[in-house]
């Protein structure tokens, strides 16, 4: 019995280097099949079998149409099923398969799972925060948030450094903020809703300048590397850059970058590749519920990437509503997502779609997100009223 045992393994191997070949490999990317989203073997209508990431790479962003690569039959992403064979065969073959190139190809550690080091601020500290940004300079975290006091500076960590933007009804005060940003020479941008305006401070809290009158309602904002300010209008459905002369307090230029987005909010700025990622909150079909889309233009405004709830469905269970979004130290598109309570990764735009949480945990209702030059993620908990530190764990 044992002679017999040990001749049917490598026979066993021999089996499972060519089922691995012929039946659990996608013809398309050369990956293996796997039971995670990306990689699980989808039935297309036809018969031929690709993975989910390959279904909706294939497939139209709007209307899912795809034609099968290997027959050229014509379906749609939605009309694919789970490939229960295949997934059955790699449960039974799974000890004696090798390592995946995958799992050697592993991602950096800013794409793995994080966990919560520490958090700060606390009802009464912040009161219904909506916006979170770091000084480049200094390492100092600025809220915006409901408290008497609008802005909120807290130094590295999370001790409050001081606090600025009284809440009044005069032009200076800060009525109703929405997001802020602070620009590589130190200055606070916050957008105001209460009176439609964007207030400019510097980093001890003595205004500077207030732009007034030439939005409807602007939301996120952003700085660039070169000091420049982006703000989407969300009422407008616009997206525009302001040049602004900080010492003087004087507003040189407005540029109009995009005039058709619907409902954007908020807007990220990659300092390594110069990339812009805005939020946009559109209604979904036939309905009056919003869905959101997240759109990336390079430097040029030219559309690189997109994604919406509807595609990512396909990759993911539940329903994304993206709040808030980041670009990560590799360029990688980061949002919150409060639906699930989560982060995700949504990868580099070329490389669209792509859909990895990197927090699972912890979370209520996350609305702003940022890292710091250590790679630590700062994540704005608005049902907590905090800030929570996420880093990668260690081993």
């Amino acid at each position: 019995m044992e002679a017999e045992a040990s001749e049917s393994e490598p026979a066993l191997e021999e089996f499972a280097r060519a089922a691995e070949t012929s039946l659990l490999e996608c013809k398309v990317c050369l990956e293996r099949f796997g039971h995670r989203q990306q990689r699980r073997p989808r039935n297309l209508p036809c018969g031929h079998v690709v993975c989910l990431a390959c279904v909706a790479t294939l497939a139209h962003p709007r209307t899912l149409a795809l034609e099968c690569p290997f027959c050229r039959r014509a379906c749609r992403g939605c009309d694919t099923s789970d490939c229960l064979p295949v997934l059955h065969l790699l449960e039974l073959l799974g000890p004696a398969l090798r390592p995946s190139a995958a799992a050697h190809s592993a991602a950096p550690c800013s794409l793995g799972t994080l966990s919560c080091h520490h958090a700060f601020g606390g009802w009464g500290t912040l009161v219904n925060p909506t916006g979170l940004a770091l000084c480049p300079k200094t390492g100092r975290i600025v809220v915006v948030h409901d408290g008497r006091r609008r802005v909120k500076v807290f130094d590295s960590g999370g001790g409050c450094a001081h606090q600025f933007g009284e809440k009044g009804e005069g032009a200076q005060d800060i009525k109703y903020p929405l997001d802020v940003t602070v620009t590589s020479d130190c200055h606070v941008v916050v957008t105001d809703a209460g009176d439609r305006s964007i207030k400019v401070f510097d980093l001890f809290g003595q205004i500077k300048l207030v732009i007034g009158g030439q939005f409807s309602l602007p939301w996120g904002v952003e700085s660039t590397p070169q000091n420049g300010v982006i703000v989407t209008d969300a009422e407008a459905g616009s997206l525009h850059l302001l040049e602004i002369d900080f010492p003087e307090g004087v507003l040189r230029r407005t540029e109009r970058l995009q005039a058709h987005l619907c409902s954007p909010r908020g807007v990220a700025v990659s300092w390594l590749t110069g990339n812009i990622a805005v939020v946009e909150n559109p209604l979904a079909p036939g309905t009056r519920a919003c869905s959101t889309r997240v759109r990336v233009f390079n430097a040029s405004m030219q559309l690189i990437g997109q994604v919406d709830t509807f595609g990512l469905s396909l990759l993911f269970p539940s329903k994304m509503s993206a709040s808030a979004v980041t670009f990560d130290h590799q360029g990688n598109v980061i949002v919150t997502d409060t639906s699930s309570q989560a982060v995700l990764c949504l990868g580099k735009p070329e490389e669209f779609p792509v859909l990895k949480p990197i927090v699972t945990q912890g979370l209520s209702h996350p609305v702003a997100l940022t890292y710091t030059k250590e790679n630590s993620l700062l994540v704005l908990d608005a049902a907590d009223h905090s800030i929570k530190v996420y880093k990668a764990d260690q081993g």
